[in-house]
């Protein structure tokens, strides 16, 4: 997904809905502003400030980065198989020091209604500041690492070996605060990506 051009693929989506950037703007509750620094990538929106602005259009995460996609009917999936969602995304735009976040899916997520991935937090990696919320719920087992979790009020350092589990109605945020790779395995009902 390194050539995967989010700014002309939210302005071709915003297009062909007959939405102007302002009316977009305001049916995603973003700064107008926002919307023409995406489309023009002058700015890597959080995935937070992208499903905001994808949910103003009525579009999933999966619909966006759709043309990404090879279908695979499965059972089973070789490691290239894995539909990458979110490659190089930056995460928490304009703070350098941020990592990048990787969320790789297993199949078709709308098709078995249950998202599986494989995330890969580097670094630095955060969700962002905005909590993410959305009407599923969602586990997951940390295989390598460390994974910071905040789930309401509460914020935890999960280890390797260590898991959640949690209504995703409540405001959530992943981050890998250590120096080193984190990798989960999570699974979410139904998809929200």
């Amino acid at each position: 997904m390194d050539d995967f051009d989010i700014g002309s693929r939210l302005k071709a989506m915003r297009t062909a809905g007959n939405l102007s950037q302002r009316q977009l703007a305001e049916q995603a509750g973003v700064p107008h502003a926002q919307i023409s620094n995406i489309e023009k990538n002058k700015i890597s929106p959080s995935i937070s400030t992208l499903r905001k602005v994808l949910g103003g259009m009525g579009v999933s995460m999966a619909d966006f980065f759709e043309p990404e996609r090879e279908d695979n009917p499965g059972p089973f999936f070789g490691r290239d198989e894995l539909i990458d969602l979110t490659s190089r995304v930056a995460i928490n735009a304009g703070a350098p020091e941020s990592g990048l976040l990787v969320l790789r899916q297993i199949g078709d997520a709308r098709l078995h209604n249950l998202q599986i991935l494989h995330e890969v937090y580097e670094p630095g990696a955060d969700t962002g500041e905005t909590m993410l919320q959305h009407a599923s719920s969602e586990g997951g087992y940390v295989v390598e690492g460390e994974l910071a979790l905040t789930v309401g009020d509460e914020m935890r350092i999960l280890k390797a070996g260590e898991a959640y589990l949690f209504d995703s109605r409540q405001p959530h945020r992943f981050q890998n605060l250590s120096d080193t790779r984190t990798i989960v395995v999570s699974a979410c009902t139904p998809p929200y990506l």
